[in-house]
């Protein structure tokens, strides 16, 4: 059985919480290899990410699922920010606190990215070589996914310009613009007509008893959207993913 223990580590500005997963039979006086463990979009370190890096401390790995800048029990304001650079050095810091564990291997250190932090996980291993390997779960290039959402051209330009004066707007004191990653709840998905498997899949279990929770609000500052929509994992990837 694995034990758990609550941890925090810094960014430039602030704190990350995180979750450290040691294996059954842990020796402080030995080294192991670990792996971080990145939570998807609208989720947090207390749903898959944590799932996953139970299961693999479970395998013998030191793991740690931790909450992204601005989000879940993390520091970092303003609250509920996307920012794909800031979600990719997030994992960069949260290698730096593996090597600061003198128990932890630094030449066997791993990365795991679940759904969009799949994405994330690959563009943080194309220049942080310390990743020794890289796995990914459902893995999707958010900035991709949101740039076919949004549909033909004209309709994603109209998108842009719709944050470009939320953002205006809010730096003239206008009350910042809080929208949602997901329906939330089946009946919420069903009145809106849904009927894409990602959504139903993930009210199914982000939305209901199943996985919620209370520091998963599936809240999304809308302003940060240009961020995501400009973003792209694979980007320069053949020359430096190695």
């Amino acid at each position: 059985m694995t034990d758990k223990k609550r941890v925090s580590f810094p960014t430039y500005n602030f704190d990350l919480a995180g979750t450290l997963y040691l294996p059954e039979g842990f020796d402080e006086s030995k080294q192991y290899a670990a792996i971080v463990v990145t939570h998807p979009t609208s989720s947090n370190m207390n749903q898959t990410s944590g799932i996953y890096a139970d299961k693999l401390a479970n395998r013998g790995f030191i793991t740690l699922a931790f909450d992204s800048s601005y989000q879940g029990q993390s520091e970092g304001e303003p609250r509920f920010v996307e920012n794909p650079g800031q979600r990719s050095e997030d994992i960069s810091f949260a290698i730096d606190y593996l090597n600061s564990l003198s128990y932890v291997d630094d030449k066997k250190i791993g990365a795991l990215g679940i759904c969009a932090s799949g994405g994330y996980t690959l563009n943080t291993a194309k220049t942080d070589k310390r990743i020794a390997a890289v796995g990914a779960v459902a893995s999707a290039n958010v900035g991709m996914v949101y740039r076919e959402t949004f549909g033909p051209d004209d309709q994603l330009l109209a998108t842009l310009d719709n944050i470009a004066r939320q953002r205006t707007a809010e730096a003239n004191g206008a009350d910042p613009m809080i929208t949602q990653w997901n329906p939330n709840s089946p009946e919420e998905l069903q009145q809106a007509g849904y009927t894409d498997v990602d959504y139903i899949e993930a009210v199914d279990y982000y939305r209901t008893p199943r996985g919620e929770d209370k520091y998963s609000p599936n809240k999304l500052r809308f302003t940060s959207l240009a961020g995501v929509l400009g973003f792209d994992a694979v980007h320069l990837a053949a020359k430096l993913l190695t």
